[in-house]
């Protein structure tokens, strides 16, 4: 398989894992689920406006939520792809957990630096309710993003 594919299924398959880690998060602990369709309303206004005060109350854009689930997704392949530019497409053909999780941890930055900020939540959920909760979640999410990025290279692998 190529190296673009390898890149791009390996950050399919982690993004989605987040997702299925939402589902059952919501289910077993109650904590609601990404909204990214404000995601894509921020990503929609930036053109004019890159921080808000609370996105929430931000003008609705078109396709919002279309917008948010891609970037969701784009992102998850563009960390993939900086997987390979760390790591090398050897690590494709045989994937170790270590770079995968401490990338996928790493990953977190973006969050607590740019989204959240952005967005109105503050430096790393600061102006949440319970700050250290949501950044607990947010390294766990993306703890499980890194084990995502593990899993489907391990089954890439065995389709040279």
């Amino acid at each position: 398989m190529n190296d673009l594919a390898n890149v791009i299924l390996t950050g399919i398959g982690a993004t989605a894992l987040i997702d299925l880690w939402s589902i059952v998060r919501r289910r077993l602990l109650g904590v609601p689920a990404p909204d990214f369709g404000l995601v894509g309303r921020w990503i929609g206004h930036m053109p004019r406006r890159f921080r808000h005060d609370k996105i929430a109350a931000a003008a609705p854009v078109t396709g919002e939520r279309l917008i948010g689930w891609s970037a969701h997704y784009l992102i998850g392949i563009a960390f993939a792809g900086l997987l390979f530019l760390l790591a090398g497409p050897r690590w494709f053909e045989q994937p170790t957990l270590a770079p995968a999780l401490l990338l996928g941890t790493g990953t977190a930055l973006a969050p607590f630096l740019i989204m959240q900020p952005g967005m109105g939540a503050g430096f790393a959920a600061s102006r949440t309710p319970q700050p250290w909760n949501a950044r607990i979640h947010s390294l766990l999410t993306h703890l499980i993003f890194g084990l995502g990025l593990y899993a489907p290279a391990c089954s890439i692998s065995f389709y040279p």
